[in-house]
């Protein structure tokens, strides 16, 4: 960890500052957790090992609880499982995520000590639980994890004190990390990693977080000199700078004093009206169709959850004819009816609309995001090869290509995500030169092409919330 130090940073305790100078898309540490689980919901979808989604899973044969790709991964994941695997038989069955995580990492204490590796600039004991600042309600919750804890932790293990079980369990609330599965199009489970523990938060930060091959990486967003602090964002920038210092108040403990909190940075963009050659609407008029805007994005979401995607396209085009010529394009509310909308269009295969749709939410993401913003780079993924199944070749290629230099920089070469961009980058591009040359073949080629469907991304459309994860698991 030479590239590192920790520091007193002014008015938030100790971080972590950079030793030596960074370029946009440098891996400044990578880190393996110290443990990680698959989520409860994701039990028997994702191998509990590698982490990878799979149709067909191998079951555990003695717990019945842990799943895996095959024999290999099973293996693998044995010097984890092992301790696991009698508990639960013992148990009778398999705890909630935040107690499997809590008795892999006490295993892994009782293993290795508070020193699990060479690079390790933090012990377990000297990270952050927030318990004396954790709200009634939510103390109460975590006493019931607590409880069902010692009831599943075997009598044959060590014996731990309830403080230094309580500190673990303080330390997975407001620091565990989710785990992503290994395209990083989904979080299926979470993880603990010492050294990202350390690193602050800030609204507009100069580094990200990705998960590539098992370790977690802290990669630079911008030029970063040597002594700056390193820091991420814990919440998504897309929210008002007062919903975001909620959030970061009510889950991570502390006031956020950012420059783009005190001056309240591009609040005006995320809820402004529509400038027509000068001419803005009224403040009544913004506020009015912001409430109808949010009003509908509730009977949108109800709608989805229950599968009626026709009714989801709908309600939103019904709601973008009135606020559409009132609204900003990087009004947030707006931007995210553009997002669920374009996402369940292209499930319909509606890819004219759906292009249309996605377009516009990426130009809204430009205005208001940092340019190396995974989340933009994501979106015009998404954007690119929606143009694409619409057959606009051109906008398509300058989408997948914008996506690609971002997520070079979020991701980087080797991450799979990145890999897949590069070969859509290269489809584009020799679809984009046979247009231009023969538009005939190219339209000949094309339908061949949708047949196999290369490039397919017409998943279930998700929660519209979903697309951007909070940086850190959050209990439920």
């Amino acid at each position: 960890m030479e590239n590192v130090a920790i520091f007193e940073s002014p008015g938030k305790g100790r971080g972590l500052k950079a030793t030596k100078e960074f370029w946009a898309g440098d891996v400044i540490f990578a880190e393996p957790s110290v443990a990680a689980v698959v989520f409860d919901s994701l039990a028997d979808r994702i191998c509990h090992s590698c982490f990878r989604r799979q149709e067909k899973l191998q079951k555990c044969g003695q717990c019945k609880f842990a799943h895996y790709c095959d024999r290999t991964c099973q293996r693998a994941g044995w010097a984890e499982h092992k301790l696991e695997c009698s508990a639960i038989k013992t148990h009778g069955k398999a705890p909630n995520e935040n107690i499997r995580l809590g008795a892999r990492i006490l295993w892994r204490l009782d293993k290795d000590g508070s020193m699990m590796s060479d690079t390790q600039m933090v012990t377990l004991e000297e990270l952050e639980d927030h318990i004396a600042d954790m709200p009634e309600d939510d103390l109460k919750d975590f006493k019931v994890d607590i409880h069902n804890f010692l009831d599943y932790w075997p009598r044959s293990s060590k014996q731990h004190t309830i403080d230094d079980t309580f500190h673990i369990f303080g330390v997975i609330n407001c620091n565990g990390f989710t785990v992503s599965d290994q395209r990083g199009l989904q979080a299926v489970g979470v993880g603990l990693f010492p050294n990202l523990c350390m690193v602050n938060h800030n609204c507009w930060p100069n580094c990200t977080v990705i998960l590539n091959h098992g370790k977690i990486e802290l990669r630079s967003l911008c030029k970063i000199e040597g002594g700056d602090e390193l820091t991420v964002s814990y919440v998504d920038f897309l929210n008002l700078t007062e919903e975001r210092q909620k959030l970061l108040k009510t889950q991570y403990f502390f006031d956020c004093t950012c420059e783009h909190c005190k001056d309240h940075v591009k609040d005006d963009l995320k809820l402004g009206g529509l400038e027509v050659d000068g001419v803005k609407p009224t403040e009544e008029q913004v506020k009015e169709a912001t409430d109808y805007c949010f009003e509908m994005m509730e009977k949108m979401e109800k709608a989805r959850l229950n599968g009626n995607y026709h009714e989801v396209v709908k309600i939103s085009k019904d709601c973008l004819e009135k606020t559409e010529p009132v609204l900003a394009d990087t009004h947030i509310y707006q931007l995210r009816m553009w997002s669920t909308l374009s996402e369940v269009q292209a499930y319909l295969q509606l890819f004219d609309d759906a292009a249309d749709n996605s377009r516009k939410m990426v130009e809204g993401y430009m205005k208001l995001y940092h340019p190396n913003n995974a989340a933009l780079g994501m979106a015009a993924m998404r954007s690119g090869v929606t143009h694409w199944q619409a057959g606009e070749i051109e906008v398509g290629h300058g989408m997948v290509c914008r996506a690609y230099a971002i997520l070079m920089v979020t991701h980087g070469p080797m991450h799979p995500i990145t890999k897949d961009l590069e070969a859509m980058r290269m489809q584009t591009e020799m679809e984009l030169r046979m247009f231009k040359q023969n538009e005939y073949v190219y339209h000949s080629m094309r339908e061949a092409a949708l047949k196999n469907k290369p490039m397919t991304m017409m998943q279930e459309p998700r929660n519209m919330e979903e697309g951007v994860k909070n940086l850190f698991h959050r209990r439920k």
